[in-house]
């Protein structure tokens, strides 16, 4: 991120707080980023709301993404909010319904934890692709494979805050509200979610969910929820709220749509059969190959290989093996495990494969330690979440 671009958001973010304080302009303001720093670090699939996803080969540059090329994914424009003013509501099954100002969450014991955030419709674009012609197309942001990212959060925990209101029995689920504004079906909504209170109340380890306040070591982006949001390790990104306003406390998952309807996985997209399929939490096992990119043409022997692989969400899971073929499957090579490995964080690897004129697309394939695989196929769905197949990356080999 360069100097400019950070002296622009700072400036936009102060002179919004200054004139709430002053009484000239509504508590809650959107804003989006000038067009001239849209499209410097990301490829944006849209800019209103902004959507966007870094090039593959710049994402596994390092372990640890860096913030201006961890994905972008909003449903609205970005509320633009005065800390000064800003309020948590925690209500619900509770004791001790209450609200914190900004200043108190910052107050609370700070937990750091690094965690990989992926979107649910990351590789989305292939389900338009030659292997579905016989099904429908599916709408949504065409993502490719770039909608993931691996961050160091700062924040409080969620089980503290819960502990301090003091949840009632009989309790199942947290919901979490966030302040964007999306207009649906005739009024307007915050993106939503929420998680069942066994994960919510994970309170020590990699995967206790966190009210965060801070991304590598800087306070959050407008882009990525500032001044606070959800993460929630392991769980699909939908789940960790940006723009954090209010946290329920109830018997059942929230009503919000991105619980109730968006988010699921469904051959159809009537009420019976959204009703009849459950919220996604936590994400499938998932790798792509990302240098070199898709489409380039390569000298007939030995390719080097990178690229990132996601184990499953679950604690303790990490990649017990990765594969890649550049002859239809009929023979794989083992790819190499490269930087850290730790609980709910990607994997960064290496590969070197022969390739000749026979070679049209290299294949890659992963298994974890918990018994996850990715499958050489996956069925279709409406909605185009969680497409974890064989990654293929199409070549010309002269």
């Amino acid at each position: 991120m360069t100097r400019s671009s950070i002296s622009r958001r700072t400036v936009l973010q102060t002179a919004s707080g200054l004139l709430v304080a002053g009484g000239l302009a509504p508590a809650l303001a959107f804003q989006n980023e000038p067009r001239e720093e849209i499209e410097k670090d990301l490829i944006f699939r849209s800019v209103k709301p902004r959507n966007g996803e870094p090039e593959l080969a710049k994402l596994v540059k390092s372990w640890q993404t860096p913030t201006e090329l961890f994905y972008v994914r909003s449903h609205a424009p970005n509320p633009v909010i005065d800390p000064r003013q800003f309020k948590l509501r925690v209500e619900g099954m509770v004791r001790r319904p209450r609200t914190f100002s900004f200043d108190e969450i910052k107050q609370m014991p700070t937990v750091s934890t690094t965690a990989t955030l992926t979107c649910a419709g990351n590789r989305r674009s292939e389900y338009n692709g030659p292997e579905y012609q016989d099904v429908p197309s599916v709408s949504g942001v065409q993502w490719e494979g770039g909608t993931i990212g691996n961050a160091t959060w700062a924040g409080t925990l969620l089980a503290s805050v819960l502990k301090q209101v003091e949840v009632t029995e009989g309790a199942k689920h947290i919901w979490f509200e966030g302040l964007d504004q999306i207009p649906k079906k005739g009024s307007v909504i915050g993106f939503g979610g929420s998680i069942p209170i066994e994960k919510a109340m994970v309170a020590e380890g990699p995967g206790a969910p966190l009210l965060s306040h801070t991304m590598n070591g800087a306070q959050l982006t407008p882009d990525h929820g500032y001044p606070l949001r959800m993460v929630v390790p392991g769980y699909i990104g939908a789940r960790s709220v940006k723009w954090l306003g209010k946290i329920v406390v109830s018997d059942r998952p929230s009503p919000n749509h991105y619980v109730a309807t968006a988010y699921k996985i469904v051959k159809k997209t009537s009420p019976l059969d959204w009703s009849e399929s459950g919220p996604i939490y936590r994400f499938p096992i998932n790798a792509a190959i990302c240098t070199p990119s898709a489409g380039s043409t390569l000298n007939a022997g030995s390719v080097n290989l990178s690229g990132y692989a996601l184990p499953s969400g679950r604690n303790g899971s990490s990649i017990k093996d990765l594969l890649v073929s550049a002859d239809d499957g009929k023979t794989w090579t083992r790819g190499e495990m490269i930087g850290k490995k730790q609980d709910f964080c990607w994997q960064l690897w290496n590969a070197q494969i022969k390739v000749n004129a026979n070679t049209k697309e290299i294949l890659l394939r992963a298994t974890d330690s918990t018994g996850d695989f990715m499958p050489a196929r996956i069925p279709w769905n409406a909605k185009g979440y969680l497409r974890n197949s064989w990654y293929r990356l199409p070549v010309t080999v002269k």
